[in-house]
Parts: C-alpha cells; structure tokens; sequence
C-alpha cells in the first residue's frame, strides 16, 4: 500500500478516535462546550482537508523513508512544564516569514493574504497561552495550504505537548505525524527539524533519533535563534555547536 495513503488513513482513524474521546469527556463534564465544539471545528477540519489529500493522493508520490521516533502508549515528556513558552519562543525564533509561500505555489493572492493573517492570530494565541485557539488558526491554514510548513509545525508540537500532558495518545500520534510531514514536505527547513528533534528528546527511549536529528539540523544552517534554542538540548546528548 502507498505510504502516503496509509498515513492519510491512519490520520482519519485518528482524529476519529480525538472526537470521539472529546464527546465522551463532554458527557461526563471534563470539557465545557465552548471546550468541546472548539476540539470538534478543528477535528472536523481537519478530516475535510485529510479525505481530501486521500480522495487526491497521487499513488505514485515516494514519501522519502526516514527515521521515526517509536511510540509509547503515554508519554512521560518532562518538558511539558514549559511547553508553551517554549512553543511560542520556537515560533518567534524558526518560523519561516514568507507565510504566504504555498508547498505548490498554487495558491492565490487572496488566500495568501488570509493565510498570513492566520498565522499571526496563531503566534498570538500561542503567545497568551490559548492553545485551542491557536490550533484552530493552524487548521484553517491546513485547510487553505495542506503543505504549509508553519502550520503543520506548529500544530505537530501543540498536539504533541498538549497531547502528552493530558496522557491523550491519539493526540500525540497526530502531533508526531504533522511534524514528520513538515520535515517531508520542507526537509531543509530547520524549523521542523528542531521541533522534531526535541520531540525525540523528549520521548522515552528515543535519544538516538534525537540524536539523528539534532545532527540533522546543525547541517541545516540553523539560526542564531535556533541555536539558542537548541543548545541545551545539545549539551545534553553532547553535541554542543563549536
């Protein structure tokens, strides 16, 4: 079977699995409903532009093969403690400014000028800690351009660090595979690189893809941002940049 279009498969059956786990928590009062209708409006659009990449696949696109981080049923991430911060200081320092580039450049100018918008109400909602929100931002843009590096970086490490910290499996799985789209989709682009490879870090019994792709990035011509960003990270799997 096609990689591509098993992963597209896999991400229905996921986010499936996020909405109904979303009405279950709504039933026994874990989510108020402005909770629940804003997790089921992103599922939602999510699945739309997903069936959609599914219903288009090109069966003979090759996803490249590479290294991915093994998944655990919970995740014990110790960086979810700051994860927000550090969220918002990834997206300030790595996000590629040119927001209205499409993966294609099929894109009009239109959408471009919504996508850019969106993006910044993403930076901003991430940056006053509304996480909901700002997935709801990056799905729009998801929707408007699929391949998007900013959006789907951004959505792998919220779903990831949001989806750890409630011990929400689904969510990390959705997370992890956005973050591997984004490196498929731009594997130059350091961003998603370092988003990834702090994943890895992060997740038990992953230090050596970690440490792959932390090399990685030092080839990718990191910023001084990213730089700053990633040298704790470095000094601990002892890859400190000289």
């Amino acid at each position: 079977m096609n990689r591509e279009v098993a992963r597209l498969r896999d991400e229905i059956a996921l986010r499936e699995a996020s909405m109904a786990d979303a009405a279950k928590e709504h039933a026994t009062g874990e989510l108020t409903v402005t909770e629940f209708e804003a997790i089921t409006q992103r599922e939602e659009s999510a699945l739309e532009r997903v069936r959609r990449e599914l219903s288009d696949c090109d069966e003979a696109e090759p996803v490249a093969a590479r290294r991915r981080i093994r998944r655990t049923r919970w995740l014990v991430v110790a960086l979810i403690c700051f994860a927000i911060v550090l969220g918002y200081a990834l997206f300030s320092s790595t996000s590629p400014r040119q927001v209205g580039n499409s993966g294609d450049g099929s894109i009009t100018l239109t959408q471009s000028q919504l996508i850019a918008r969106l993006l910044t109400e993403g930076e901003a909602e991430v940056a006053d800690g509304q996480v909901v929100t700002a997935l709801n931002a990056y799905q729009k843009v998801l929707t408007l351009d699929p391949k998007n590096v900013t959006a789907l970086t951004e959505t792998g490490w919220l779903d990831f660090t949001a989806g750890s910290a409630a011990k929400k499996a689904t969510v990390v799985e959705l997370g992890i595979k956005d973050l591997e789209k984004a490196i498929a989709v731009a594997p130059r682009n350091a961003a998603p690189r370092l988003y990834f490879a702090i994943v890895a870090d992060a997740t038990p019994g992953n230090q050596k893809v970690a440490t792959t792709e932390f090399r990685e990035f030092l080839r990718l011509n990191p910023s001084a941002g990213q730089m700053a960003i990633a040298e704790p990270f470095l000094k601990k799997l002892g890859l400190a940049h000289k």
